[in-house]
Parts: C-alpha cells; sequence; structure tokens
C-alpha cells in the first residue's frame, strides 16, 4: 500500500512542480514588464513567444529535478540537502536556458525574465516542499501513510533505531516487531515485542504487509548477515541495515571501490582532501595578514601595558600538540608573573589565580593574549580556524580517558573554533568539546569556517570562563 501511495504521490509532486514553475515563470514575466522599475519597451517580443518557452521549460526543469533526487521520500531527504539540491537544479536551469539563448541567437528574449525566473522559482519549490513536509507530518502524526517495518535483530542499534522512531511519530514509521534468536519471544522494549526467532522470517513475511526489514544484529551475530540479506530480498521487501558499531563508525564515511571490493574509511576528513587543505591555507593567510594589520592598534597597547605592569617578556611561548600530534610553540601575549616551566606546566589556571596579573586578566577575559597566534597562522602550525590545541602533558592524558580525543590532531589547530563559538572555552567539558571538535573535522567546508569566524566576532572574544 506504501508503495503505491509513494506512486501517487510522486505524480502528484511532478503536478505541483510544473504548476509551480509555471506561476514563477508567468511572475517574472509580469515584474519585468509591467513592474516600472523593470519596465523596457525596447526589442519586446510577443507575449505568446514567451509562454511558448514554458514547453521546453517544464519538462527541462522537471527532469532536473528528478536528476537531483528531488522525488526521493520526504522521510530520507533532510531538509539542508533538499535546498540545496533545488539551488542546483535551478542553477543549471539558468545556465541551459542562457545558453540555449545564445546558440539560438535569440537576442530579443529578455535575460532579465530569466533571471528573476530562477529567483522566484528557487524561492517558491522551497517554500512548496516546506508547505509539502508539514502536510505529511500532520498525516502521519494522525496515523496515515505509515511504513510499517520488521526488524531483525535485538541489539543496541535495535533499541536506538526503536528510540529514534517513537521519538518522531512524523516520520511515519510504524515498528511491527523484533526477530530474535537470544531474546525470548514475548519481551518488549517500549512496547515493541520480540516476536520470535529469524527463521521465522519466511513465515511472517506471506502473512504481513511490510514495507521495509531492517536488519539490526549485534556485533556477535554479524556471521549471519549473508543468511539473513538472502532471505530478506527472497521477499521482495526493500532491506536496509542498521549497524551495531556505531561507537566506532560515524554518520558519513566513505568508501573506496577497491576492484570490486569495497572498503569503508573509518572517519571521513574532508581536510585530507588536497584542494580542501590548499583552499584553507590560502585563507588562513590572507585572513592572518588582514587580522595582523586589523589588530595591530590592539596589540601595540597590550605590549605597552604589559611592559609597564609586570616585569619579563611580552610574549609566552607554550608547547602545544597540532597537526600529525608534531609539537610547536604556541604564542601568546604573557598575562601571568614569571614563574620556573615546571610548575605551570602540568596546571590550568584557576579561578582568582594569583599568578594572574591585572591587565593579564582583562587580556584573557577579551582573548587579546591569543592575537600573537596570527604568526603561528602565518607559519603553518596554526589555522584560524579548527581544533584548539593542547599541552603535551594534558594530551596524554585526555588520550587514555576520552575516546577520540586523538583524532582533533589530524587537522590543524584553530586560534578559534567550533566548540568555542558554541560556549566551549576555559574550564568546560572536554567530552563536550571534543564533540564539536569532531563535528568541525568531519563536516568541514569553507562556509563552515567563515560562519564560525563571524561568529567569533560576535560571541568568541569575551570569555566568561577564562581565568
Amino acid at each position: 500500500m506504501i508503495k503505491e501511495n509513494q506512486k501517487h504521490f510522486n505524480r502528484l509532486h511532478v503536478v505541483i512542480d510544473a504548476f509551480v514553475i509555471i506561476i514563477s515563470y508567468f511572475l517574472a514575466w509580469l515584474l519585468k514588464f509591467h513592474l516600472p522599475i523593470l519596465r523596457d519597451e525596447g526589442g519586446r517580443l510577443p507575449f505568446y513567444i514567451y509562454m511558448s518557452a514554458l514547453l521546453f521549460i517544464v519538462p527541462a526543469y522537471l527532469m532536473l529535478y528528478y536528476a537531483f533526487s528531488l522525488y526521493t521520500p520526504k522521510r530520507v531527504q533532510g531538509r539542508r540537502l533538499e535546498f540545496s539540491n533545488i539551488f542546483k537544479a535551478n542553477t543549471l536551469g539558468l545556465f541551459l536556458l542562457i545558453t540555449g539563448l545564445y546558440l539560438i541567437k535569440q537576442i530579443d528574449f529578455s535575460r532579465h525574465v530569466i533571471v528573476i525566473f530562477y529567483a522566484i522559482n528557487v524561492v517558491s519549490e522551497e517554500l512548496t516542499r516546506m508547505l509539502i513536509r508539514v502536510v505529511l507530518r500532520k498525516m502521519r502524526a494522525k496515523g496515515y501513510n505509515q511504513k510499517h517495518i520488521l526488524l531483525v535483530g535485538y541489539s543496541r542499534a535495535c533499541e536506538e533505531y526503536i528510540d529514534r522512531i517513537l521519538a518522531n511519530p512524523q516520520w511515519g514509521y510504524t515498528i511491527r516487531g523484533i526477530l530474535d534468536d537470544n531474546v525470548q519471544a514475548g519481551y518488549m522494549y517500549r512496547g515493541i515485542k520480540v516476536l520470535g526467532r529469524i527463521d521465522n522470517l519466511m513465515v511472517i513475511l506471506p502473512q504481513n504487509h511490510l514495507d521495509e526489514i531492517a536488519i539490526t544484529l549485534g556485533l556477535s551475530e554479524y556471521f549471519r548477515l549473508e543468511q539473513i540479506v538472502a532471505l530478506c530480498e527472497k521477499s521482495g521487501v526493500h532491506t536496509k541495515f542498521i549497524p551495531d558499531y556505531n561507537r566506532i563508525i560515524p554518520t558519513k564515511p566513505y568508501t573506496e571501490d577497491i576492484l570490486g571490493l569495497p572498503v569503508i574509511n573509518i572517519r571521513y576528513v574532508p581536510l585530507t582532501n588536497t584542494f580542501n587543505a590548499f583552499t584553507k591555507r590560502v585563507m588562513d593567510i590572507v585572513g592572518a595578514c588582514v587580522a595582523i594589520i586589523l589588530f595591530s592598534p590592539v596589540m601595540l597597547f597590550s605590549v605597552i601595558m604589559i611592559k609597564l605592569t609586570s616585569p619579563g617578556p611580552l610574549i609566552y611561548k607554550q608547547e602545544r600538540v597540532g597537526l600529525h600530534n608534531h609539537s610547536f610553540l604556541m604564542y601568546k601575549f604573557r598575562s601571568m608573573e614569571v614563574q620556573p616551566p615546571e610548575e605551570e606546566k602540568k596546571a590550568w589556571t584557576v579561578k582568582n589565580d594569583p599568578r594572574v596579573t591585572n591587565f593579564g586578566r582583562f587580556m584573557r577575559k577579551t582573548s587579546i593574549d591569543e592575537l600573537p597566534q596570527l604568526f603561528n597562522v602565518l607559519k603553518g602550525e596554526m589555522s584560524l580556524v579548527g581544533p584548539r590545541p593542547e599541552r603535551p602533558f594534558f594530551v596524554d592524558k585526555f588520550r587514555e580517558e576520552i575516546p577520540r580525543y586523538m583524532i582533533k590532531h589530524q587537522v590543524r589547530p584553530g586560534l578559534t573554533g567550533w566548540a568555542q563559538v558554541n560556549g566551549y572555552r576555559g574550564n568546560t567539558s572536554i567530552r563536550k568539546r571534543i564533540e564539536y571538535d569532531l563535528y568541525y573535522i568531519e563536516n568541514w567546508t569553507l562556509g563552515l569556517d567563515i560562519k564560525i569566524l563571524i561568529l567569533t566576532f560576535f560571541k568568541g572574544f569575551i570569555n566568561k570562563n577564562a581565568y
């Protein structure tokens, strides 16, 4: 039933998209030729010629939407990915329209109409899909358009999958039960019952109208995976696999094809890509040079105040662990009284620490003491954005206490970072900091770096946890 519903819904969705494209195009024509600011009578083509272009535009755009997976079920595709695909499809459509007009040498056809149509259509398609999501969410919450699932294997992954489905009824999933050989029939987890053994699969499948089978075996049962997949595929029901090693492999691993042998890489780090690394490095160099010029009055003022308020060097150099576990000397404006290296090496600054000077306390609160690290960025030891570097003593300590702590050293440490702009600076949870660092490492984009830099200006400089 759900498959038939999906077919009908996809057909309706195509019709809705065609209607949206036509309306967007007509509005673009209307704005161009009837809005006083844009109106231009010179070389104007008749209305029917503009409308006849829809005979090409509508099918072309619908094919682009299909090519960019805009007709996949809403359960599967996230909103951000969907908007990204709408933007890509319309951008390619814009390029094809302009190229087509150039090839047929149609110089009187207004390019403004096409550009206005592009802008209106992107917004209209996104608003339409948002409305469809709201309608589907309400329908599924009331029990309509449900997808019925059977789980094969009782494990931690099984429980986590059930937790998420029950917490999101708008997804429209109904779990019919669980099959497992190690848990007694009748046992229930959050209202979902273990129906029997896995061998009962071929008996249950003909008797139940299932839409999906989710294999949720525990790690110790993976030797049965091939047999169970074969059983599931005999039924013709869509089968998916939910691995029981999500604590080992992240949500976005990437695979390689080695002559037909799939290889799963445990962690995808976008900055291992040469082009990505080069792009980030260029941004670091340009950004550091601009920041040094911009903050030079602040740094000059800090130098004078440090010299006037406390004897000792202006710059404090501290060993930190950076990219590929290599140590480097990180620069800071000195904010504490001079002390023997062995005393400060193994201790963090605490609240009301007597070693911190009066001006040093101000620098720490406003992060001015971090500005010399711009020169670390120029030297290539640090980046503008990345996980904050730690001292060797604490790295050795945390690598044993906190899972996946050392992954942060797969990228250059940063002057600011995703954890810092989310409030995890100074005396805050190391585990939460690592969670945010890992998210940044696995989801890096140039846009994310720019976002973090902007957030740093608005809420990253004042550090209430700095002592």
